[in-house]
């Protein structure tokens, strides 16, 4: 069989989804692997480095499509709101599409998809287990989002993060407060630190306490903590209107006191908690900092405006969308062991099986044979019908 990657097309995606490395581990299992010219040019990939490691280079898009069995993809047709028209079109039935769908949103587009019969495959909905680690690409990216939201600060900020004695005075160090102790929260804690901020983090879980505090941080105790906070997928759940806005109530002193707030709460497929109102940014000092890290699902913060940059009663906003595409050599690193490891788990014998009694298999599927047929994102479509599923 034949897996084919595309150059990313979408604006401001830098990232490639296979990189040469991880080339040989998809030929030693019986597939061919071809890249279309200059695919991995805006990540620092070069073509001769894929041919190196084997794979084959075609010069256009529409002739790697066409000779390709399996479709690598950062941005699938769903997730391409500039030039998914034009995959869509290229998309051929029985071809697997890997790669990001936002299929419990973008319900149009995986309609589309599923009509032109392509199997498909959202890596956003990876099962939270064990064995299915070295595929999560929400960990990966969310590592490279947490370090760069920390860079896009202290650039912001007109203070210096570390604490220094120098013959004219000592200068004391910026405070960060870290909103959330996910992947992303968990990076922007270790890389403030590294900085030499001092950092405090709160988390509606208070298993991950300890996990703040090994890496220099100070978890905040607001007494409002819930064991529920996550779905049985291990994803983040939405806790209801009551109580962000007693967690707001809470948090006001501590934002006030911060130099730099940096937020990282997102509940897949739906809009983002408002956990940083109008009202407490109005609490914080002149030239203080908020990174909205939940940006691309509405935002955070009150006065989030997603890719821009606001600036309120002198405090900055940053709504930085599609941080990894700003770090594009690692993130495309980490996102082709991801892709590749999965690509791996659904091949035997040089074909690709679809083994719907595979926990990981079944929990990624979104469509096959013209339908939609992820539950979960059936249910999200409000297609779902007593004793059977629809697309």
């Amino acid at each position: 069989m034949k897996v084919g990657v595309p150059k990313e097309t979408s604006a401001g995606e830098s990232r490639v989804s296979l990189t040469p490395a991880f080339i040989p581990p998809l030929t030693r299992a019986g597939l061919e692997v071809e890249v279309q010219a200059g695919a991995g040019g805006p990540a620092g990939y070069d073509d001769a480095a894929y041919v190196e490691k084997g794979a084959q280079i075609v010069p256009t898009r529409q002739a790697l499509f066409a000779s390709s069995d399996i479709v690598l993809q950062v941005r699938t047709a769903a997730t391409n709101p500039d030039a998914g028209g034009d995959d869509l079109k290229l998309y051929r039935r029985e071809q697997a599409v890997i790669g990001t769908c936002d299929a419990l949103v973008a319900h149009a587009a995986i309609r589309s998809i599923a009509e032109r019969g392509v199997t498909l495959f959202s890596l956003e909905l990876m099962p939270r287990i064990t064995r299915a680690q070295s595929m999560d690409i929400l960990s990966s990216m969310a590592t490279i989002a947490g370090y760069k939201a920390v860079l896009l600060a202290a650039n912001a900020l007109p203070k210096m993060f570390p604490m220094m004695m120098t013959a004219a005075g000592t200068i004391a160090p910026a405070r960060v407060f870290v909103l959330g102790a996910g992947v992303a929260g968990l990076q922007a804690i270790a890389t403030s630190r590294r900085l030499g901020a001092i950092v405090h983090a709160y988390d509606v879980r208070p298993a991950v306490r300890e996990q703040v505090e090994s890496l220099g941080g100070k978890f905040v105790q607001l007494a409002l903590e819930t064991s529920s906070a996550e779905d049985a997928g291990g994803y983040a759940k939405a806790l209801g209107d009551d109580f962000y806005r007693k967690q707001r109530e809470m948090m006001f002193k501590v934002v006030a006191e911060s130099d730099v707030v940096i937020t990282t709460a997102a509940v897949p497929g739906k809009k983002a908690p408002i956990l940083v109102t109008t009202a407490m940014v109005e609490g914080m000092s002149s030239g203080a900092v908020v990174v909205d890290l939940a940006a691309e699902r509405g935002g955070n913060c009150e006065l989030t405006r997603p890719g821009e940059t606001v600036v309120h009663n002198g405090v900055t906003i940053l709504g930085p969308l599609n941080l990894p595409a700003m770090v594009p050599h690692h993130s495309s690193q980490l996102y082709a062991k991801n892709i590749s490891t999965f690509l791996l788990h659904l091949v035997h014998k040089g074909a690709l099986e679809v083994n719907l009694a595979d926990e990981i298999t079944a929990g990624t599927l979104v469509a096959k044979e013209g339908k939609v047929v992820h539950p979960t994102v059936l249910e999200a479509m409000g297609a779902v019908r007593e004793g059977g599923a629809s697309s």
